[in-house]
């Protein structure tokens, strides 16, 4: 018979190893909610047990009307990222806001060499898919709430510290977590990487993306634009309408005037920047910008511990790769877990986090090269060089099979 002492004693001890959960992610924004939903095979098959842990309130019902806005933030999912959706069961939600991306169109201002990437020649029907962050979080969260998770939102970690099998989270809503594997999809913004002793190696570009919505004078057929000009590439990506993303790269400090400007001189000075290729611009809606650097955390894995998204790697948006990378990277995560599973190993155990490092090393390192590689190319203001990426963007573009192995690279269709 347990006497009240020891039951006093016993309830002492919960408390201070807090309530186990087999897996916590921490961060419920894009990469941690499409994690959550990616485990829902294992959370309903096995009973895995998943916290979110979120400091921003969200509503994951789909109650309300969906008003888009003209000033909302979008992101470009390719191919690959869009079946991955479809596996989760949240792509034909995130399709109904989708704008497709049928053509690719690479150039350089002043030169003539031009690419095009066409999904018609892969014989599919879009490369990606343009879709408004808010929608793709509505559609992640939607799914989340049919799942039996662990939410802490609004909460943040206010502690985290190794233990025997994982790791104890003390979470600022009171609750204290013990986790045999913790993730961090944060974006890198909590200070829980340096807490954790993990370093992150950080390349500054010395340049500043200014990110808004345009509106063009003809519909933009689907086409997305990628132009490299002596100030830095100016991307446009097609959304519902006659509306299109634009993200300007600007050299570190000259942003700051364009951001003051009125709508109509900023509409100007676009306009001459881009030229006309995608028609007249003719409204504007406001205004970010955000600083550019290469940045990779030297550690994605320790016992009981992986990073994803942003926390691990933060990427020039120049290749629109760095959302998609980072859903490889869940979908890889995941993959690894259900083998540790089979093997019988739990999610936080060294041979899962390894064989998890072992799927994502090469395709990360590919795309930061890549994505990485096309900003010192065409940074690079040198005659010689100017003519020889001229060159080599007419010759891409008259020879097929390179053309659309670039095209099948950039849909995520290879590795």
């Amino acid at each position: 018979m347990t006497s009240t002492r020891d039951a006093r004693g016993s309830e002492a001890v919960a408390e201070r190893r807090g309530e186990r959960v087999d897996i916590a992610i921490v961060g419920g924004g894009l990469v941690g909610a499409s994690l959550g939903c990616a485990l829902a095979a294992q959370v309903e098959r096995t009973g895995l047990r998943v916290a979110v842990i979120e400091p921003a309130p969200l509503d994951r019902r789909l109650a309300e009307p969906w008003q888009p806005s003209f000033d909302a933030r979008a992101s470009a999912i390719a191919c690959g990222s869009a079946r991955h959706f479809g596996c989760l069961g949240v792509w034909e939600t995130m399709a109904e806001q989708a704008a497709p991306i049928r053509t690719i169109h690479v150039s350089e201002r002043g030169r003539l060499g031009v690419t095009r990437l066409r999904a018609a020649e892969l014989g599919v029907e879009a490369l990606g898919h343009v879709v408004p962050n808010a929608w793709m979080g509505r559609a992640l969260h939607g799914r989340l709430g049919e799942l039996p998770l662990d939410w802490h939102c609004p909460a943040s970690v206010e502690g985290i510290a190794p233990v025997a099998e994982g790791h104890r989270l003390t979470l600022s809503d009171g609750s204290v977590l013990e986790a045999g594997l913790t993730v961090l999809a944060d974006g890198g913004r909590s200070g829980l990487k340096e807490r954790l002793g993990i370093e992150s190696r950080e390349r500054p570009y010395e340049q500043v993306a200014l990110i808004a919505s345009v509106e063009v004078s003809r519909p933009h057929d689907g086409i997305a634009y990628e132009r490299f000009t002596p100030e830095g590439p100016i991307a446009l990506l097609p959304l519902p309408g006659q509306t299109m993303e634009l993200v300007w790269t600007h050299a570190r400090g000259e942003e700051t005037r364009r951001l003051s400007l009125a709508d109509g001189d900023f509409l100007a000075e676009l306009q001459r920047a881009f030229g006309d290729r995608a028609g007249h611009f003719r409204r504007v809606g406001r205004r970010h910008a955000y600083p550019l650097s290469l940045v990779t955390a030297r550690e994605t894995v320790r016992p009981g511990l992986a990073v994803l998204g942003n926390a691990a790697h933060s990427l020039h948006p120049v290749a629109g790769q760095g959302f998609n990378l980072a859903l490889r990277g869940v979908m890889d995560l995941v993959a690894a877990i259900e083998a540790g599973d089979e093997r019988g190993e739990a999610p936080g155990s060294a041979a899962v986090l390894q064989d998890f490092e072992a799927r994502r090393d090469g395709d990360r390192q590919d795309v930061i090269r890549f994505s990485d590689g096309l900003i010192r190319l065409f940074g690079l203001d040198h005659p010689v060089l100017s003519h020889a990426r001229a060159a080599g963007l007419v010759g891409l573009n008259l020879v097929g099979p390179l053309r659309r192995t670039l095209a099948r690279r950039a849909m995520g269709l290879e590795r």
